[in-house]
């Protein structure tokens, strides 16, 4: 599990955001036991999400370079697919 997550919980769901640097295997090892999404900093500035479908880490590509639009973005897909 990631330690000292911070979390953007001003809606629904609430979406950990992962400090720059850390693995993608320690990304899916967090969300496999912790299920809860998760917001990931690419290279370029760029972000992407993450979450567990109950078998599997799906990651969502393309949410921008803004930290704010990316979170919100990754929540509209979350809803629009009811993992949220």
């Amino acid at each position: 599990m990631l330690d000292d997550l911070d979390y953007d919980d001003s809606d629904s769901p609430a979406i950990g955001i992962v400090p720059a640097g850390v693995s993608w295997a320690d990304v899916r090892d967090h969300i496999k036991i912790g299920h809860s999404p998760l917001l990931v900093p690419l290279g370029g500035g760029e972000f992407a999400g993450a979450y567990w479908t109950g078998t599997d880490m799906v990651v969502v590509e393309d949410l921008g370079p803004d930290h704010e639009q990316a979170v919100s973005e990754f929540r509209d897909f979350l809803r629009e697919r009811r993992q949220a």
